[in-house]
Parts: structure tokens; C-alpha cells; sequence
């Protein structure tokens, strides 16, 4: 009996687990609602019923394993990935493995991994037994092999990484590449560099219920930057980080690392970045963040551009009051916040020189976020699953914190930037945001500075060279990086040329890269005469055209 039962399953149970892996497929891949996975699933299994798949009336078995196994596990791999963050970019994967994953918080996305792995097998199982038992399938496998294959983004965006090594031109980018001045700062001001994990501006718009009031409420009192846009190669942490303090979006050494069995020992050494800068003036330079400081190269980065005193997770922990007062990435946004007060009062007490202190919080870190009890005071009950909510929350906190220092009297002479680290990864209204223009935040608060608003085309990378106009150092033509001050009247690099042309270019950019990693990575022999730096301006298209 359990033997005809366990028969009878056949062929509609492969079928099933395959029209359910195709339908969540699409509908993670395309803007549709989640049941119309049951449609597709549906239709599937039909459409077998109809062609009588895996049992012809002419079956001929062979014991044979199909060519796309391995397709289907790549596709499997983009999949997961899109699930997971969104935009999959390898950029971010390639530097995540160099830098280190080490004390991450994704546990949530480990459980998924697991069930990801097991709905794969089930998948490569279902696809094998009917290939075995059906000599269409077996005839028509290698097709299907190959157009998995070319229709995979992932293998994709590898081509063009690679087709980088051998194109005509590899410099566009580096030829545009200013380097930041040395000039001395008079009257230096403090800052206090807030980055705010994912909360981009697109959350103000009112679809969203008001989770962004406590920034606008902010901005009124400073400058509000819009039209910050995210460009390749910015879309993580780190590379958000790199792109707003050098200027340069981050290219992973990748296989260009002398070691590539090791973890990066440097991050971006060939460029000078904002603490680099502001340790030659005399600054002292604090950063502290929530999560480890192990994790992706973020301890590496900050003590080798200028930073004296870098603490995240680990440092912290020992000092906790309740050492359970913590999520699976780490510090929550009230005891952080807490931290950072105390160390702005310890630099300021000092009295010994400007300082810096830059931190990075995560309540609003994907999918759903990690508000701190502080918010569960004053907003209710956290369901778990509401990314809203935990947006309002690190919205709320950072106002918070602005106006304890305010109050504490330790913005005097100081710039407050609050910026978000990159537009936030896939969230549960992701379908909502990827239908509007979407922007990161940046606000800028100080005496200096007249309340109002600045609308520019601009990117993270332009984020750099206006953080140094507005500290007072003095700009060649309002440029530094790659980026060009939102205070001058520079065309930035996507108001000259256009976002896509330069995410295009940057696909192709190789000698960028070598900048970045000089010392890390090998130096190409058509590298020993350096690129003429072209000083144009941007959206001269005869100068773009001379531009060798």
C-alpha cells in the first residue's frame, strides 16, 4: 500500500516542487504579488498534464544525469540573492569574501540559505527523475542548459567584469580622479559624521505614513541635499562609506589581491580619504558603530585612513548593563547613541583640537530592521516584520541625539551630517520604493551653514568634496575624488554624463581599481607612465571627446 501511495506521487510531485520554485522565482524577480507563485504553479502543472511530462506513452528510461543541473543551481544562486538584498551586485559579493564575513548579524539570512539549499535539491531531484523517465526532456536538456546559462544575470555581470581586462579603454574614470588638497584649515570645525543604516530619502514620500518627519524636521534647520542618487559600486556599507569620505566608488581588489587566499590586510590605500585629511590638520578621529568592526574590512578602513579610536560589537559589549540588550548585528541604536554622546563629551573636555566622530547605526537595516526598546517606549509594540516602524525609529533616535547635543552645548563650532549609508536592500515595501525616484539622505547642520534646500544630480561620491568645502579646505575647480561640491557650480559626474553611462563606465574601469589597491594589488606595465588627469569640465562634451 505505502509503495503504490509513494508511486502515485509520480510524476505530479517534481512537477509541483518545480512549478512552486518557478512561480516564488517570478515572483521575487518581477513586482507581481506573492500568490501569483499558486498561478504559475498552477499553469505549470497543467501544461505537464497536457505534454504528459515524465510519462510519455512511449517511455524509455536511462539513468543519466541532465545538463543543467549545474545552470539550475547558478540560477538557483541569483535567486537567492535577489531575494535577499534586491540589486544583486557582485561587486559587493567579491569584497565581502576579500574583506571577511566574519560576526555578521544575518542570521535570519542563514535560515534562508538552509531553506534555499533544500528547495534546490528538491528542484535538481524533480528535474532528474523527469529527464530519466521522459526522452524529450533528455533531448531538449542542453538547450535548456545553455539558455539558463545565458539568461543568468549573475554569470552576466561576470562577463562584462571580465571583458573589463581587455577593453579599449580602462581609464575613463581614473583620468577624472582629482586628488584632495593639503591646504590648512583655519578656525577647523568639530563633526559628528552620522550615518543612518539604509533610511534613504525615499522614505519621505507620503505613501510611507510620516516615517521620515524627525529628518525633515531636521533639515529645516540645516541644508537638505536631493537628488543624491547610488551609482554601481555604492551600494553596501562600506561602499557607501568610501564613496562619501574618498570620493571613489569602491572596486573590490578582487583578483587583483597579491594573496587571494588572505584577507585584505588594507582598504583603499591608493587614494587619501576624509580622516587622512583630517589627521594631517591635527584632528582626532573616533568611530564607533554597532555591529563588529571585523566584519567587511570596517576596522581595517578606519584605522588606515586616521581614525584613533575605532569600536563596534566587541568593544562594547563588556561595557553593557545587560550584556541581553543587544540584536544578532549587535549594538542597538539607544546604547549606541548613548556611547557616542559620551566620547563627543570626552573629546570635547579635552579641549585639545578639533575632532571627528562618525558612527553608523542599524535600526533600519534590512529586511525588517532592529528598532531599540527606547522606540518601543514611544512608538508600542514592534511586530518583528514592519521595516516602517523600524525607520521611524532610527529617524527618531538621530533627532534625539541631535538635540541632546544641542542641549549639552556641543555643536558649538561643530557640522552634523547625517547621511544614509546606501539605499536600503530588499524590505518588505520594497515594490513601493522601486517604483519612485529614489535618493539617499543628506543633511547638513551648523551656525555656518543658512537653513535650505540644494537640488542637484548628484551621487555619493560628491559627498566627499562638498563635507570638505564645508569644513573650509579650499577645492581645485570644487572637485576632489571623483566627485564635485554640491556648494559650487561643478557639473558632477552623472549631471554631465547621465547615471547610466557612468555605472557603464564603471563596469569597464580598470585602472581606477589599480588606484584604489596600489600597493595591495600588482602594478600593470602599461600602468608605469601615469594617466594625464583630465581637468575639464565635465559636461564639455569637445573636452570628453579630446579625452584620450
Amino acid at each position: 500500500m505505502s509503495a503504490r501511495f509513494f508511486t502515485s506521487l509520480f510524476p505530479w510531485l517534481p512537477l509541483g516542487v518545480m512549478g512552486l520554485s518557478l512561480g516564488y522565482a517570478f515572483t521575487v524577480l518581477t513586482r507581481f504579488p506573492w500568490w501569483t507563485l499558486f498561478i504559475v504553479a498552477l499553469a505549470w502543472m497543467a501544461l505537464g498534464a497536457a505534454l504528459r511530462w515524465g510519462r510519455p506513452r512511449n517511455a524509455r528510461y536511462r539513468r543519466v544525469w541532465p545538463w543543467s543541473l549545474l545552470p539550475l543551481s547558478l540560477m538557483g544562486v541569483y535567486v537567492y540573492l535577489a531575494d535577499s538584498f534586491g540589486i544583486v551586485d557582485l561587486a559587493a559579493i567579491f569584497f565581502h569574501l576579500q574583506a571577511g564575513i566574519a560576526e555578521h548579524g544575518g542570521a535570519e539570512k542563514m535560515v534562508t540559505a538552509v531553506l534555499y539549499t533544500l528547495t534546490m535539491l528538491g528542484i535538481l531531484a524533480s528535474v532528474t527523475w523527469i529527464a530519466r523517465h521522459d526522452q524529450r526532456w533528455r533531448l531538449g536538456d542542453r538547450f535548456f542548459a545553455i539558455a539558463l546559462l545565458a539568461g543568468n544575470p549573475l554569470l552576466f555581470g561576470l562577463g562584462q567584469r571580465s571583458a573589463a581586462i581587455i577593453t579599449d579603454d580602462g581609464g575613463w574614470l581614473d583620468r577624472r580622479y582629482v586628488a584632495p588638497p593639503d591646504s590648512e584649515l583655519r578656525n577647523a570645525p568639530n563633526l559628528v559624521l552620522l550615518y543612518l543604516e539604509s533610511l534613504e530619502r525615499t522614505y519621505g514620500d507620503e505613501q510611507f505614513g510620516g516615517v521620515y518627519d524627525d529628518l525633515d524636521a531636521l533639515g529645516e534647520r540645516g541644508i537638505v541635499f536631493e537628488g543624491v542618487k547610488q551609482i554601481d559600486n555604492t551600494g553596501w556599507t562600506m561602499a557607501g562609506m568610501i564613496a562619501s569620505q574618498c570620493g571613489v566608488p569602491l572596486m573590490p581588489a578582487g583578483l587583483m589581491h597579491d594573496t587571494q587566499f588572505e584577507p585584505l590586510s588594507e582598504v583603499v590605500p591608493g587614494v587619501d580619504c576624509l580622516g587622512d585629511l583630517l589627521a594631517a590638520q591635527g584632528y582626532r578621529l573616533s568611530y564607533l558603530g554597532g555591529a563588529s568592526t571585523q566584519f567587511a574590512g570596517k576596522g581595517i578602513f578606519y584605522r588606515g585612513h586616521g581614525f584613533d579610536s575605532v569600536k563596534g560589537r566587541d568593544e562594547f559589549e563588556p561595557m553593557l548593563d545587560d550584556p541581553e540588550y543587544v540584536n544578532s548585528w549587535g549594538i542597538n541604536d539607544d546604547t549606541l547613541y548613548d556611547f557616542t554622546l559620551d566620547e563627543i563629551r570626552r573629546l570635547n573636555d579635552e579641549d585639545d583640537g578639533p575632532w571627528v566622530v562618525a558612527n553608523i547605526n542599524l535600526a533600519g537595516h534590512s529586511p525588517h530592521g532592529f528598532p531599540s526598546q527606547t522606540c518601543m517606549d514611544e512608538q508600542g509594540l514592534f511586530d518583528g516584520q514592519d521595516i516602517l516602524y523600524s525607520v521611524r525609529c532610527s529617524a527618531w533616535e538621530a533627532r534625539r541625539f541631535v538635540e541632546r547635543l544641542d542641549d549639552e552645548g556641543l555643536l558649538d563650532n561643530t557640522i552634523v551630517v547625517l547621511l544614509s549609508d546606501h539605499l536600503t536592500m530588499r524590505v518588505p515595501v520594497w515594490d513601493q520604493l522601486t517604483q519612485l525616484e529614489r535618493e539617499n539622505t543628506f543633511i547638513m547642520l551648523g551656525d555656518r551653514f543658512a537653513p535650505g534646500r540644494i537640488q542637484r544630480e548628484a551621487s555619493m561620491v560628491d559627498v566627499f568634496p562638498t563635507l570638505l568645502e564645508a569644513l573650509g579646505f579650499k577645492l581645485d575647480e570644487h572637485r576632489a575624488g571623483l566627485g564635485a561640491s554640491l556648494f559650487g557650480e561643478r557639473q558632477t559626474l552623472i549631471e554631465a554624463h547621465g547615471l547610466p553611462m557612468v555605472n557603464e563606465r564603471l563596469r569597464e574601469e580598470t585602472a581606477l581599481q589599480h588606484r584604489l589597491w596600489e600597493g595591495v594589488a600588482p602594478r600593470r606595465r602599461s600602468e608605469a607612465t601615469p594617466h594625464e588627469q583630465v581637468n575639464e569640465i565635465i559636461g564639455d562634451t569637445q573636452a570628453d571627446a579630446a579625452t584620450p
